[in-house]
């Protein structure tokens, strides 16, 4: 049998197996705002756009938690402000709804679009009595 150099293995494609552990590990950094660690997988070729079972992205994740520098970080590679998941939520109406007004800003200044998804940003801001967040 042949001794394998260190990292003779780095360009074979990932197995089914590493590439779910990936995503999930993407995940958790984008729900914990660990950006460093997210840009990482990103820059090294995890899809900006990957999902959980319920269509949430990780720009989904890291507006919904709260992670200011990490949704920013995402935009930046090109992140969809407005993709929805199944239930048609936007990221900007879930930042609306937990109270994070940093990251709602960071969405706004993207180009989120309030009239988008189920409710709407704008519906989400005016139940939550957050229009001092609206342009």
């Amino acid at each position: 049998m042949a001794e394998s150099t260190p990292g003779e293995d780095r360009d074979r494609p990932l197995t089914a197996e590493e590439t779910a552990r990936v995503v999930e590990l993407a995940q958790h950094f984008a729900r914990e705002g660990m950006t460093a660690e997210l840009a990482g997988f990103v820059d090294h070729g995890l899809p900006v756009e990957v999902t959980d079972t319920a269509g949430n992205t990780l720009l989904m994740l890291a507006a919904y938690h709260g992670h200011a520098t990490t949704v920013r970080m995402l935009l930046e590679r090109g992140a969809d402000v407005d993709r929805r998941n199944e239930r048609d939520q936007s990221p900007v109406a879930g930042a609306l709804f937990k109270g994070e007004d940093d990251v709602v800003r960071a969405l706004l200044e993207a180009g989120a679009d309030l009239d988008a998804g189920t409710p709407t940003g704008r519906a989400a801001a005016e139940t939550f009595g957050r229009q001092d967040l609206l342009p």
